[in-house]
């Protein structure tokens, strides 16, 4: 499918896997809506989508995806300067690591809002119209931890797990309106989230780079109409 022209918003857009997918989105000719808490994370994005291309539109708005009337406003302002989003691309995400009985019950909150809820409140706000046009993809970040956890990663995989329910459901709810809903599930990826919270895997060439993530997230949007993706998951040939 041809990618010029269309809207893309892409949350968590500030750095990592977000930031790579608004590049690479910027040089199909897709114009950009940009969400992330940060600001000046955005402005640095947005002056770098615009580097990539500059015919394409870029909006900024800075939002907690976790906060629902944030979120909501966020993806308001974008549509006012952008017009309606076809690809929505679900990346914001938090991640911490402990066992069960170490990590506090606030911090499975506050996961369970931003890699969970988050995601539903902004896909909420975006399907009214891609339902009404008969069009959109809505891609959904998610994890290949939400497939099997350890003994360090319930919180997070237990988010991610409910994610890709979240994602099954949707898929299966739109269908109908020509609306396509996949998960992505990479395994760890070279990003400055991975190594806050301590994760490598082998050296960090042998990673998966965020720009890896954004190539699959081109090739989804390419497939012809007819074609639905449910879920994918993006592995490593590094064997350590």
């Amino acid at each position: 499918m041809e990618l010029s022209g269309r809207t893309a918003l892409v949350t968590g857009a500030g750095k990592g896997i977000g930031r790579a997918v608004a590049q690479a989105l910027a040089r199909e000719g897709v114009n950009i809506g940009l969400v992330a808490r940060t600001a000046s994370d955005l402005e640095r994005v947005a002056d770098e989508v615009r580097a990539a291309n500059p015919q394409v539109r870029v909006a900024i708005a800075a939002a907690d995806v976790g906060d629902r009337a944030a979120i909501e406003g966020a993806i308001a302002r974008v549509t006012a300067q952008l017009g309606d989003v076809d690809i929505l691309v679900n990346n914001a995400g938090i991640a911490q690591f402990g066992s069960v009985l170490d990590m506090e019950p606030e911090l499975w909150e506050r996961m369970y809002r931003v890699n969970v809820l988050g995601t539903l409140y902004a896909t909420r706000a975006l399907l009214p119209s891609m339902i009404a046009r008969r069009r959109g993809d809505v891609i959904n970040v998610a994890s290949t931890a939400g497939e099997k956890a350890s003994a360090t990663t319930g919180a997070y995989s237990a988010s991610k797990a409910a994610l890709l329910r979240l994602t099954e459901a949707l898929a299966a709810d739109v269908r109908k309106h020509d609306i396509r809903v996949t998960a992505l599930m990479p395994s760890t990826v070279n990003t400055e989230l991975a190594s806050s919270v301590g994760l490598k895997i082998g050296p960090a060439e042998r990673m998966l780079q965020p720009e890896d993530v954004a190539v699959l997230v081109l090739d989804l949007l390419r497939l012809p109409a007819r074609v639905f993706v449910r879920d994918v998951a993006l592995l490593t040939t590094n064997p350590v």
